[in-house]
């Protein structure tokens, strides 16, 4: 589909258009480890038409390329050009994603903190496939820290977020590095998807004994934004409107388990 929609806009002299698609493909790259595939993706949407949005939306797609492909140098000038764009809006996605950036190039303590501050940034959004992404680098770097416990906490909120998502790339990606660190995930099905993962069930039962959104944030160690984004999900798949119905509804759902329906 990218590639049938920028050889037709190229065609009708949609340069937009051949920017959009060039942008996604970036996107589906790095999902998928391509890196120096989403490197010349991002390169090129980047570049084109620099004054339109989709060039800065572009940047984080080059930085995080570069860096995988051992090309730091342009990571350093998209990050650059990044920040006199994410500076200005000055929002907590714009800084979250500049943060999230900054620490594909940092090292150390430097970087441990712009990723911290990129998932709190990221976390007060309702954009939910970036902070499952800072998620997901995170593990990624504190599993080449050798801090493995830290690592398998980080990659698995990724792998589950990104699989409620059918970010299905990405969360393979996060599946192939909880592997690393030596825990055994399955992969997601459509099937599977309905289910509650590990941390839904938690901020469930929370949720039900009356605990507030922030109560239940400082007690897992998320933000309180984090919490309603699960408990949004919480309250779809087990067809519920309010916190009330939710122990009878995880009742009814432990007795349909031990039952083996």
């Amino acid at each position: 589909m990218i590639e049938s929609v920028a050889r037709d806009a190229a065609v009708g002299g949609q340069g937009i258009a051949v920017q959009w698609a060039e942008w996604v493909h970036a996107i589906l790259c790095n999902g998928l480890g391509q890196f120096e595939q989403a490197l010349a993706s991002a390169r090129q949407a980047a570049g084109e038409m620099p004054h339109l949005f989709i060039s800065a939306w572009a940047l984080p797609e080059l930085i995080e390329a570069a860096v995988r492909s051992e090309r730091s140098e342009l990571g350093h000038d998209a990050l650059e050009h990044l920040t006199e764009v994410t500076t200005v809006a000055g929002s907590a996605w714009a800084l979250g994603i500049q943060a999230r950036s900054r620490a594909l190039i940092c090292r150390g303590e430097i970087a441990d903190g712009l990723y911290l501050e990129a998932i709190d940034l990221l976390g007060r959004t309702r954009l939910g496939p970036e902070l499952a992404r800072a998620h997901l680098l995170y593990g990624e770097w504190l599993r080449r820290e050798k801090r493995r416990a830290d690592a398998r906490q980080h990659l698995r909120q990724a792998h589950e977020q990104l699989s409620e998502m059918g970010m299905e790339a990405f969360a393979e990606r996060a599946r192939r590095e909880l592997a690393a660190t030596g825990e055994t995930v399955r992969k997601r099905s459509v099937a599977t998807i309905v289910d509650l993962t590990p941390q839904e069930t938690q901020i469930a039962q929370l949720a039900g004994e009356g605990r507030t959104n922030r109560e239940i944030g400082a007690q897992l160690f998320i933000s309180a934004h984090t919490v309603e984004y699960h408990l949004k999900k919480v309250f779809t798949k087990m067809d519920v409107t309010s916190r009330t119905q939710l122990p009878e509804s995880l009742a009814r759902r432990s007795a349909s388990v031990k039952a083996g329906t």
